[in-house]
């Protein structure tokens, strides 16, 4: 029994996806050359390729600039209230809306920053907040 056992992890876990698994080696290695990427230990690498999921939602309050808008304006300090009681998933579905993705890259957390804002519309009312994901700016009526 163990051998089989041994034979049939062996076929499912390697034998069965060589093939596949060679061609995605191949491809990914063309666009990404292994030699770049030795230098970095395996921690590293996932965070460079898949950014950083352990966040410091001060720090990213801090990294913010203001177009329109004061730190200190009552939309502002409103804003920041609510998101600071938003659970954690909730946080990064906003991150997500904002940058397009729930994690900040891998160039670190103390870089990350983004802008707050204001549209400037005839009545804000009837504005949803929007974002530029590309800039990273957060567009939020009065």
């Amino acid at each position: 029994r163990k051998e089989f056992v041994d034979l049939y992890v062996n076929y499912v876990f390697n034998e069965s996806v060589r093939k596949p698994f060679e061609d995605f080696m191949q491809g990914f290695l063309r666009g990404c050359p292994a030699r770049k990427w030795k230098m970095f230990l395996p921690v590293e690498l996932q965070i460079v390729l898949q950014g950083h999921t352990k966040f410091d939602w001060r720090l990213l309050e801090k990294n913010v600039t203001y177009r329109q808008y004061k730190k200190l304006d009552r939309t502002i300090r409103n804003f920041w209230t609510v998101f600071h009681k938003l659970p954690e998933e909730r946080k990064k579905m906003f991150l997500a809306f904002l940058s397009g993705s729930d994690r900040i890259p891998g160039y670190g957390p103390e870089h990350f920053a983004f802008c707050i804002a204001d549209p400037q519309v005839e009545n804000p009312d009837e504005l949803c907040p929007s974002a530029n994901t590309c800039s990273r700016i957060l567009f939020l009526p009065r």
